[in-house]
C-alpha cells in the first residue's frame, strides 16, 4: 500500500489543530504566560507519561499515549510562538491569530520534515514507537541544556529547530499509531 506522507501529515496537524483552537476558545491564550523552560517542562512531562505507559501498559488517569502525542505537537507549537513573541506582546491574542500563527508553525516543520526525508528517506517508518518517544526525551534534554547555557551554543541548532524535531517526531508517532 502506497503511503502520502503529505496528506497523512497534514490529517494529524488537522487533528492537533482543532484542539488547540478548541482549547483556545476555552481558555484564551493563558500559555502566554509559560516562558520557554516551562513549555520544556511541560513536553517532558508529556513523554515522560508516555515513556511510562509504553512501559506499564496501563493508564490509572484515562488518557492515553495518542492524547499525550497531540500535547506534545501543540506545546511544540506553543513552545516557537513564544520564542518568536516576546512580553511586549500582549498575553490575549485573537483565536484569528493563534490559527494563522499555528498554520505558519506546522508549515514551516512540515517542510523541515520533507528536507529531512529527502536526506534520510523514510527512516522514522522503520522505528519503533518507543524509539520515537526516547528521540523526544533526548531533544527534551537538548533543549533544557541550551536553556540552561542560556540559548548559547557552540555547534548545535537552537531551540526552535529542537522544537520542530520533537513535532515532527510526534506526528511520526501518531502516523504510526493509526490517529485519522
Amino acid at each position: 500500500m502506497a503511503t502520502n506522507t503529505s496528506q497523512e501529515y497534514d490529517s494529524i496537524i488537522a487533528v492537533c489543530k482543532s484542539l488547540f483552537l478548541k482549547k483556545t476558545n476555552d481558555y484564551g491564550t493563558a500559555w502566554r504566560i509559560l516562558r520557554p523552560s516551562s513549555i520544556t517542562d511541560q513536553i517532558f512531562i508529556k513523554a515522560q507519561r508516555i515513556r511510562t505507559l509504553e512501559e506499564k501498559k496501563v493508564s490509572k488517569v484515562g488518557e492515553d499515549i495518542t492524547s499525550e502525542y497531540i500535547g506534545i505537537v501543540n506545546y511544540c507549537i506553543i513552545g516557537m510562538i513564544q520564542l518568536d513573541m516576546g512580553p511586549e506582546d500582549p498575553n490575549e491574542l485573537e483565536v484569528a491569530l493563534v490559527e494563522r500563527l499555528f498554520d505558519e508553525k506546522a508549515n514551516d516543520t512540515k517542510e523541515l520534515m520533507f528536507a529531512k526525508n529527502h536526506d534520510y528517506g523514510e527512516a522514522w517508518r522503520d522505528l519503533r514507537i518507543s524509539s520515537l518517544t526516547d528521540l523526544i526525551l533526548m531533544k527534551i534534554f537538548r533543549v533544557k541544556q541550551i536553556e540552561d547555557n542560556l540559548g548559547q551554543t557552540l555547534a548545535s541548532e537552537g531551540v526552535d529547530a529542537n522544537y520542530q524535531d520533537m513535532l515532527n517526531y510526534a506526528v511520526f508517532a501518531l502516523i504510526r499509531l493509526g490517529v485519522k
